[in-house]
């Protein structure tokens, strides 16, 4: 399997939609100079606010939809002229659709094997993620995370070396999100390049080697999660929950940012120390108060994604 270049490399891709119904004809640009890279061998996560550009991106990237503007390499091609011996090479799970509702998961299953030269067995796949249990229904009586580990068998089965993943873990249980999170940790191993994306941004910390976040149409950071989510300042944040109503003193902590987030809950952000935990203690103490539930940790991924995308609903 290849590995002296990327995977996949988008160079300032730019995409032009026309409104529907428009009269003046006006172009509407959906994605304005994205540019990304996936490695083999890693995760490689995709992120962004509904309407950021993401879904358009990954369409371009498998060859759904024509750039405009940019380039797009997939395994050192383009895909939006891929040869079948490209797509052969390439696994697409689709969050909706693409699924035949009347046939049964197994016999699609093997179907779709019969299209390569050198599929995954079959039975294997299916006893890893839990088909055989319902292999003997229609697809259209399946549930929406049994119809997911199906879409996911499906893009592995002709064992590619891309794999598209959109949304790999709605709507599975606990147990299936395990098994599906360990699928994806061993294809990294095996060298492919995992390419995905996700709502679920603890599922894209945990999983993630490299993250880029798309606002309006162009990628506005990127990096390990370890590097998005570092503070230069070394700042932590710490809450606790207690009696709603107490007024921090202005001579406690002063350096930190406090704040009653809501009643009862309260947030201290900063360059915590372990003197500034225990004279919080003493203050605790004094207040004649003990919390219900204290927590401290670095910034999270949900951190930076909201304060670059914003926190309103779209």
């Amino acid at each position: 399997m290849p590995t002296s270049s990327p995977a996949l490399e988008i160079d300032g891709l730019v995409k032009d939609f026309g409104p529907v119904g428009a009269l003046d004809g006006r172009m509407v640009r959906v994605l304005d100079g994205v540019s990304l890279r996936a490695e083999h061998g890693a995760v490689t996560v995709l992120l962004g606010a509904n309407g950021a550009g993401k879904t358009t991106t990954l369409e371009c990237a498998q060859g759904l939809q024509r750039a405009d503007g940019g380039r797009v390499s997939l395994l050192g091609a383009d895909p939006s002229r891929a040869t079948p011996h490209l797509r052969a090479r390439v696994g697409v799970m689709l969050q909706d659709g693409g699924l035949p509702p009347s046939v049964r998961p197994l016999a699609l299953l093997r179907h779709v094997a019969s299209m390569y030269a050198d599929p995954l067995p079959v039975d294997a796949l299916a006893e890893r993620l839990g088909l055989d249990e319902f292999g003997a229904v229609s697809i259209r009586r399946l549930s929406g995370g049994q119809k997911q580990r199906l879409a996911l068998a499906c893009a592995l089965v002709g064992r590619p070396e891309v794999v598209f993943l959109d949304e790999p873990s709605a709507g599975l249980d606990p147990q299936s999100r395990t098994i599906v999170f360990e699928l994806i940790r061993e294809l990294r191993a095996d060298g492919l390049a995992v390419i995905l994306t996700t709502h679920l941004l603890d599922d894209a910390q945990r999983l993630a080697d490299y993250v880029y976040i798309l606002e309006g149409g162009r990628t506005v950071a990127e990096g390990t999660v370890a590097e998005l989510t570092a503070d230069a300042d070394g700042a932590r944040e710490l809450r606790f929950e207690t009696v709603p109503g107490l007024s921090f003193p202005p001579d406690l902590l002063p350096h930190l940012l406090q704040r009653e987030t809501e009643p009862g809950q309260y947030v201290l952000r900063g360059p915590l120390t372990a003197d500034d935990v225990a004279r919080l203690a003493g203050w605790w103490v004094a207040c004649g108060v003990m919390p219900t539930g204290i927590s401290m940790a670095p910034r999270s991924l949900e951190d930076v994604f909201l304060d670059i995308s914003g926190r309103s609903i779209r």
